[in-house]
C-alpha cells in the first residue's frame, strides 16, 4: 500500500514522464466547444482515454446525437474497441456521457512496471481520437437544421 502522499508523488511522476515522452499539445480541454473534452485517466486498475460530454442535459444530447450518428465512422475507421456509454457515473456520481477505449492489461499508476505500456496506449489512441475530431469536428459542432 501506498500512502496519499506517495500515491500523489508517483502519479505527478508518471504524468511528467508521460509528457517527456510523448511532447505534444493535446486537444483534451481545448476543444472549443463547452462540455466536450478528451480526457487521459490511469488509476490503480485501468488506463483509459475518453471523450466526456459533461455540460447540461440539452447540450450532452446534441453532442451524443452527433457522435452516434458517426459511431460507425469512429469505429470503423479509427477505434474499434471504443464503448459509447450514454449514462456514465463519475465517481462523484455526476452523471455524463462517454466514449472511451481502456487498456485490455493489468496496469497500475502504482507500478512504473506498467507504465511504458499505459503511455504508449495513451498516445496512439488520443491520437486516433484526436484524428477523428478533427475530421468530423464542423459536423459535432455544427447546429441542427429546423
Amino acid at each position: 500500500m501506498f500512502s496519499k502522499e506517495e500515491s500523489r508523488i508517483l502519479r505527478q511522476e508518471f504524468w511528467t514522464s508521460f509528457g517527456k515522452s510523448f511532447p505534444r499539445k493535446w486537444i483534451l480541454y481545448d476543444t472549443k466547444l463547452k462540455g466536450f473534452s478528451f480526457k487521459f485517466h490511469f488509476d490503480t486498475k485501468t488506463a483509459l482515454v475518453t471523450i466526456d460530454l459533461e455540460d447540461d442535459l440539452e447540450s450532452r444530447i446534441k453532442y451524443w446525437e452527433k457522435l452516434v450518428a458517426l459511431k460507425s465512422i469512429l469505429l470503423d475507421e479509427y477505434l474499434p474497441e471504443a464503448i459509447f456509454e450514454e449514462a456514465y457515473f463519475l465517481e462523484n456520481e455526476k452523471e455524463i456521457s462517454r466514449i472511451h477505449v481502456s487498456l485490455d492489461k493489468k496496469v497500475s499508476i502504482h507500478n512504473k512496471n506498467t507504465w511504458r505500456d499505459v503511455m504508449e496506449f495513451f498516445n496512439e489512441n488520443m491520437s486516433l481520437f484526436e484524428a477523428f475530431f478533427e475530421e468530423y469536428k464542423d459536423v459535432i459542432e455544427s447546429e441542427p437544421h429546423a
